[in-house]
């Protein structure tokens, strides 16, 4: 199988860190946005798309490169989305939703999205030292893991 993460990961290394087990399960690599071409995804059986959540939304530099890929020809490519956040992803607003369309319009097929808390200074949370300090944690690596796993073991390409 052949498996690319693209992340932005820039306040704590929250979602680096989630990436890189994801990577390690999928034998991925993992880069940021500013490291990949469209090439490459469309060589891949599976892609990863991850970033920080910031005002309810992926950070802008992974938008910006979401939005600039082909619209998809051919085979629908598989995917996933995945995100840190200081706050739970609400039910009624699911942060994932808005990134997943994008990817949908340019040829993948997402099979599914994992989020977790992380490490938080956003702007009322730098008041008190931040949010999730501990974050993700040894748990939240190990949910990751098992993402992956099940990600791995659903595609078929289990190598």
């Amino acid at each position: 199988m052949k498996a690319v993460i693209v992340c932005t990961s820039v306040s704590h290394g929250n979602t680096r860190r989630i990436a890189d087990v994801m990577g390690q399960v999928l034998e991925a690599r993992v880069v940021d946005p500013e490291q990949v071409d469209v090439a490459e995804l469309a060589a891949c059986d599976l892609v990863g798309f991850g970033s920080g959540i910031f005002s309810m939304k992926f950070h802008p530099q992974l938008r910006r490169f979401v939005r600039s890929l082909p619209p998809g020809q051919g085979p629908r490519r598989r995917a996933f989305v995945f995100a840190t956040s200081g706050l739970p992803e609400p039910s009624f607003q699911p942060f994932t939703r808005p990134l997943v369309r994008v990817l949908e319009q340019r040829g993948f097929e997402v099979g599914d999205t994992f989020s977790c808390r992380g490490f938080d200074t956003w702007a009322p949370f730098k008041l008190v030292g931040g949010i999730n300090k501990a974050r993700p944690d040894a748990t939240d690596l190990m949910a990751a893991r098992a993402f992956a796993e099940g990600l791995r073991a659903r595609t078929g390409t289990v190598s």
